[in-house]
């Protein structure tokens, strides 16, 4: 179920003002859940159910100037919560237990808060330049995007010692009161780390730990890109397009989220610069870093011919 509603003021002839509420529900979604040795007579069994559930409410607020006198811009805003009792259709739970779904429910796996967009493009005008200046200036467009967004969730679980064909997700930890759970470390990336002292790993309460699902979070993004462009017309059906883009202008360094697993020797750190944490390409999913936000500082250039 979705719906939605929404107030726009024009301002003038070429822009405007919006500000909108979103929301979407989803009820009995299909999930398919997998047991691992839930009795001798079978290694693993595959239940498919519909008890997934979400909901996701945003307030969205934009700005918009059409292109006018070689300017176009586009500013936009969202405060967002995404809330589900799992993120994908395959859960895994260690045997033998059942484990009842709403201990689940919380921040989903990709829920982002805050997201701020800034888009803006210029052509330089070429009416009010000289006749001398027009050769070398005239053409040329500048656009640029600033794009920032606050960290999505880490979900802290204590690994299981199985072997299975199967993946499976691991149980969550008791946490400890009274202890800070994340910790400044100039020595890390990012400057800060889960402390590992505020969880216990020993014997849980029950199948699930009560430390919530996607409790924690990893590091926030930010990253500016600017590209330039020229246009020579060769002819009336033919011209040439330059342009040279440069992504992470600044070089602004965007982390992965920290290893969510307490066993290991890397828990609470991000290992990763963000476009590596997001995927690899080919059969491993996502993009390849190369195309992916959240990388170092990489120029790109272009040569298109148009007809």
């Amino acid at each position: 179920m979705h719906y939605n509603i929404a107030l726009e003021q024009q301002l003038g002839a070429n822009q405007n003002l919006s500000l909108g509420f979103v929301r979407t529900t989803g009820d009995r979604l299909l999930q398919t859940l997998f047991y691992l040795n839930p009795n001798p007579n079978f290694q693993q069994l595959r239940f498919i159910q519909n008890t997934g559930e979400s909901s996701y409410n945003s307030l969205q607020a934009r700005y918009q100037r059409r292109l006018s006198s070689g300017v176009q811009t586009l500013v936009s805003y969202t405060w967002s919560h995404s809330i589900d009792n799992v993120s994908g259709d395959d859960t895994v739970f260690p045997p033998p237990v059942v484990v009842d779904k709403s201990i689940d429910r919380g921040p989903s796996d990709f829920d982002v808060r805050h997201s701020f967009t800034l888009t803006a493009s210029y052509t330089l005008p070429a009416e009010r330049l000289t006749s001398r200046a027009s050769v070398i200036l005239r053409n040329w467009s500048i656009y640029a995007i600033l794009y920032a967004r606050t960290a999505t969730p880490v979900n802290i679980v204590v690994r299981q010692d199985l072997i299975s064909v199967a993946p499976f997700e691991p149980r969550r930890p008791n946490l400890l009161r009274g202890m800070p759970l994340y910790i400044d470390d100039p020595a890390v990336a990012g400057g800060r780390r889960i402390n590992r002292a505020a969880f216990a790993t020993g014997i849980l309460d029950g199948p699930q730990g009560p430390l919530r699902y996607n409790a924690l979070r990893g590091f926030g993004v930010s990253q500016f890109d600017l590209a330039l462009r020229r246009e020579f017309n060769l002819n009336q059906r033919l011209n040439l397009q330059f342009k040279v883009e440069c992504f992470n202008l600044f070089n602004h360094p965007n982390f992965g989220d920290p290893v969510n697993v307490l066993s290991s020797n890397l828990f609470g750190q991000s290992t990763q610069m963000l476009g590596r944490s997001l995927g690899s390409g080919g059969i491993n999913g996502g993009l390849i870093p190369l195309y992916q936000i959240g990388g170092p500082r990489s120029t790109q250039l272009a040569l298109k011919i148009q007809f």
